[in-house]
């Protein structure tokens, strides 16, 4: 397993680089790769806990903490996102494992809701997940409701 440093930070002490390295991860993936023109900036940042994985000086795995009643009625993990360059080492999972740890340290062992890729149903099971909603599109891309009880 690669060597990754982790940390977690409220909107309001991340550093400019740090948000800029956010901004550039989940525009490569979600922008670019995905070619999925949508507006990331959604004003739920500045509420929400950034766990983000070093690599030397490299931003390559992201997620948002974001408090309840925000997105869903329970708090949620979003924007999970992975560099093209760390796919397949199980960062994902760590990265998963890491958010959940984290959400449950914030608000307690509370029922955790997630937006995922239809196609990321089966990752997502193996962390704990299920169903808990029809197919819906969202940004061009069919997604579904998860949550982790």
């Amino acid at each position: 397993m690669m060597s990754i440093t982790w940390s977690i930070k409220k909107f309001d002490a991340l550093t400019v680089h740090e948000l800029y390295a956010i901004l550039q991860l989940r525009n490569e993936v979600f922008v670019v790769e995905q070619q999925c023109v949508f507006q990331d900036a959604d004003d739920k940042d500045q509420c929400s806990h950034h766990i983000m994985g070093w690599q030397e000086n490299k931003l390559v795995a992201y997620t948002r903490i974001v408090p309840p009643v925000v997105s869903y009625s329970e708090p949620a993990i979003g924007r999970v996102v992975t560099s093209p360059a760390v796919r397949g080492s199980g960062i994902g999972r760590e990265l998963m494992e890491r958010s959940v740890a984290a959400l449950y340290t914030i608000y307690g062992h509370v029922t955790v809701r997630i937006g995922a890729q239809l196609q990321l149903e089966k990752f997502y099971q193996s962390l704990g997940f299920v169903r808990s909603s029809d197919i819906y599109l969202e940004d061009g891309i069919e997604h579904i409701q998860m949550v982790r009880i």
